[in-house]
């Protein structure tokens, strides 16, 4: 029923704010372009106020678009028109009288050399804009990712957080679409957000935190999208950055931005060598309380308690390169090349500890080796043509991608006995893995854009992703006997996985007065089809695993998805502003080739983790409502939302009835689709700069989901509550010494079967500009206290399990990075934001 009746209330909205939206008439209009005079280039967020000449008091508002252009409506009367920039001269238009609309045409301003010392301090802080459908953060100077990656900058933005092992939330919930430049990309690792370590925190201009996407984006990623926006400098000439960093435990790296502008064409690029070592450690302590013989028969455990102490080393070396061209056709059209190319070189050295009780005694102790290597290509080509027909907005864009990954592992697993109670006990098999995965995937999107009128945009396009995915997967094992290493028929396998998305959207967007609204629809056809290669057969298969497995599928998924924005602007004087926000949208969350894929891959001989080919995608409805207040030196920005899963996934951890040579049980971990997830938030933010030595930013986002559902007769249903705050200080010491702190705690929160304590960060760091501030010393500290440790204690039928988990240890980090043919100004202007004066809508 509310399928139906959503697209229907969409349209009559539409249709009722459409015909209000045209027949609205009133005030006069003051519109005009802002440019500067230097560079001949439009000028974003200029200031313009329109101020009464016999009432002071009476003062409106708006900052210009990404085009430097401005509209504002006034009543009659005479006014005084302020044009100003930071740094830049101010421009004044004194004692017009408005009686019919004025079009003040373009207006010049030139660098004002006695405040250029300003812009620094606005480049320091990040700041936060808000769309009809998304929250912009302008990532500002932040002293505690010199030296890091795109995933330690993620983990300082508001409703974002990183987990210890380098998956992305957005609000708590990990489902979350992560594009580059508005689009899938490689740089993003083919949605594996851990390849995000991998790019450095200097590449990135800004990020979008999209928790209410427009019918313009891809509706997968039902928590919503963060869009990464990389730097491209726009000055004339040569210029870039050079970023050098060495650090504790080893880490050392360099990187480049490097960028050639002419009047004709510009070109840019990004090239880094990084090599690290990230320790890692764990710990598990699981008490087994019973299982399941051959016939079926619960039955005492071999062992009724096993420790687990892991110690892994891990080298990485990675290189990355992103080159490119933009070509201008003429003044309004533009074709953009670039390639992207990623190699990686990984050796894990993993260490396993494992003591063994009966009955409270002592009674085995095995050390585990497993010897992994693993290399990995990555490269993606791109083209993209834009044609700006008018300076209103008028465009179409097309966009053609195509990636390639091919990663190799093999694994060498040995295990001894360092203890046992036996005089001879059976030898444990030596393993060989052999892991081939290659991606193919291609992106065809076309957008249109047309203004309608001043204040009003229709949009329309397509987009196409189709992605191919291959893995083979080999396990041998010796023969105890010969010596010899044997297949094992049960784990090998070729999984060969497409997924295809064909999609097509329009939205309508309109502003009148101080409302502004964009309604949208998108129809997506989703096609997820697998063919699994396996040497046993199908009944073989089911014996092996205990449910059917769909050796070949094709399942094809039609939607529709709707989408709501509306904002209201309770004030807009200038530098102040003040507005709320009211979204709707519905979502989809496609389960991945690895979730899907039945063979299982292990992370030891006794945990694997097995996909579900029977998995079906979830949909979800969401409702999300904002407040944003902005005075001069403080900002703050509020929601609440709601979201309504069906389907959702859920992992969950059951025994196989499996056990292992010496009797330890097997343990799977497999999602699954629960019936509903129903989610409920509130969140807070504030950014505070009460002077220009002292610039706070703090967070806070509380959450509560309810889940209901049962899996092989288990009932998984839960209730939960959690919650997550961050703070950020930083202040500027003598002798021009900057000095910040990052703190942040995530609560505890749990599922039916696993509650996880606690978790506290906290990091520091230290900066200073040397050689007139072309260069910037850096020395920080990532997690200080060495306290960013997941503990979990997981509760099931047959055991129960304490465990604590440390993806990488405190890190210190020295950076170095020097800047050349940068003017000051540059790295404020490049935080381009989009129209906020029209409907802007930007995807």
């Amino acid at each position: 029923m509310t399928t139906k009746i959503l697209p229907t209330l969409c349209v009559a909205l539409f249709l009722f704010f459409s015909l209000t939206g045209f027949s609205q008439s009133g005030p006069y209009k003051i519109n005009g372009k802002v440019m500067d005079t230097e560079m001949d280039a439009p000028l974003e967020f200029a200031t313009v106020s329109v101020v009464n000449s016999s009432d002071p008091a009476d003062v409106t508002g708006v900052v210009t678009g990404s085009r430097g252009n401005f509209s504002i409506e006034v009543p009659e009367g005479t006014y005084n028109i302020i044009v100003e920039f930071i740094s830049y001269e101010t421009k004044r238009f004194n004692n017009r009288k408005i009686d019919s609309d004025l079009n003040l045409g373009t207006i010049q301003l030139g660098l004002d050399s006695d405040s250029l010392d300003e812009v620094l301090v606005q480049a320091e802080t990040t700041q936060v804009s808000v769309q009809l459908d998304k929250k912009i953060y302008n990532i500002g100077k932040d002293l505690t990712t010199a030296g890091g990656t795109v995933s330690d900058a993620l983990n300082n933005v508001p409703s974002v957080s990183v987990d210890v092992e380098g998956g992305i939330s957005l609000r708590g919930n990990q489902n979350v679409r992560i594009l580059i430049n508005g689009k899938p990309s490689a740089m993003a690792g083919f949605g594996d957000t851990n390849v995000l370590s991998n790019l450095p925190a200097e590449a990135i201009e800004r990020v979008e935190v999209i928790t209410s996407p427009s019918a313009r984006y891809d509706a997968e990623g039902t928590a919503g999208i963060l869009n990464i926006i990389l730097r491209q400098k726009e000055t004339l000439g040569f210029n870039g950055s050079l970023n050098m960093n060495i650090g504790h435990p080893d880490n050392a790296g360099i990187s480049a931005n490097l960028n050639y502008r002419t009047d004709n064409y510009n070109l840019f690029s990004n090239i880094g060598w990084r090599y690290f070592d990230a320790p890692q450690n764990s710990f598990s302590d699981t008490e087994y309380l019973r299982r399941f013989n051959d016939d079926g028969e619960l039955v005492p455990p071999e062992f009724n308690r096993i420790r687990e102490d892991r110690e892994v080393e891990r080298l990485n070396r990675n290189y990355n390169g992103n080159v490119g061209m933009e070509y201008f056709l003429n003044e309004q059209s533009s074709i953009t090349a670039s390639i992207f190319y990623r190699y990686g070189e990984d050796e894990d050295t993993s260490l396993n500890d494992s003591d063994r009780f009966r009955s409270g005694d002592l009674v085995e102790t095995t050390l585990r080796r497993e010897l992994q290597s693993e290399q990995d290509n990555s490269y993606q080509i791109a083209l993209n043509y834009i044609n700006r027909f008018n300076d209103e907005g008028h465009e179409i864009t097309a966009d053609f991608q195509y990636e390639n990954d091919a990663e190799v592992q093999n694994t060498i697993i040995t295990e001894d006995y360092v203890l046992s109670n036996e005089a001879n006990p059976t030898p444990f098999q030596r393993e060989e893995v052999y892991a081939e995965e290659s991606k193919n995937e291609y992106l065809i999107q076309a957008d249109y854009v047309l203004p309608l009128g001043e204040d009003a945009r229709f949009e329309a396009g397509y987009r196409g992703n189709f992605e191919n995915e291959i893995t083979d997967y080999r396990l041998q094992q010796e023969n105890l006997t010969t010596g010899n290493l044997v297949t094992n028929d049960t784990l090998t396998n070729v999984f060969d996985y497409s997924e295809n998305v064909n999609a097509l959207y329009s939205q309508y967007g309109s502003k009148f007065g101080k409302f502004s609204f964009l309604l949208g629809l998108r129809l997506e056809n989703t096609q997820l089809k697998g063919d699994i290669d396996s040497r046993l057969s199908d009944e073989e298969l089911v014996a092996a695993y205990g449910f059917p497995i769909q050796t070949e599928f094709d399942n094809n998924y039609l939607g529709l998805f709707p989408t709501v924005n509306l904002i209201y602007e309770l004030a807009s004087d200038g530098g102040r502003e003040e507005n709320i926000t009211l979204g709707y949208n519905r979502r989809i969350n496609r389960p991945r080739g690895w979730y899907i894929n039945p063979f299982p891959s292990r992370s030891s001989r006794t945990n694997v983790f097995q996909g579900n080919p029977n998995l079906q995608p979830a949909f979800a409805s969401a409702f999300d409502l904002g407040y944003l207040k902005r005075w001069d030196k403080l900002t703050l920005t509020s929601s609440v939302y709601y979201q309504h899963e069906t389907d959702s996934f859920e992992r969950v951890e059951e025994n196989t009835g499996q056990v292992t040579t010496d009797g330890i049980d097997i343990i799977r971990t497999i999602p699954i689709n629960l019936a509903t997830n129903k989610r409920t938030g509130a969140e807070l933010g504030i950014l505070y700069n009460p002077a220009d030595w002292l610039r706070l930013n703090s967070s806070f986002n509380f959450f509560q989901f309810e889940t209901e559902g049962e899996f092989n007769g288990v009932d998984y249903g839960a209730k939960n509550t959690s919650w997550f705050a961050r703070f950020s200080s930083k202040v500027e010491l003598p002798g021009a010494v900057d000095w910040q702190t990052n703190a942040f705690y995530r609560g505890p929160q749990e599922n039916a079967q696993t509650k996880n304590k606690g978790i506290f960060s906290l990091d520091l760091a230290l900066s200073k500009e040397i050689l007139n501030e072309t260069v910037t010393l850096s020395l920080n500290v990532r997690d200080l206290l060495n306290s960013r440790k997941r503990r979990s204690l997981t509760s099931t039928e047959f055991f129960n399990r304490e465990s604590e988990f440390q993806w990488r240890q405190r890190q210190i980090t020295f950076s170095v990075i020097y800047r050349f043919n940068q003017q000051k100004r540059e790295q404020r202007r490049n935080g381009r934001n989009g129209d906020m004066d029209d409907p802007g809508f930007e995807g």
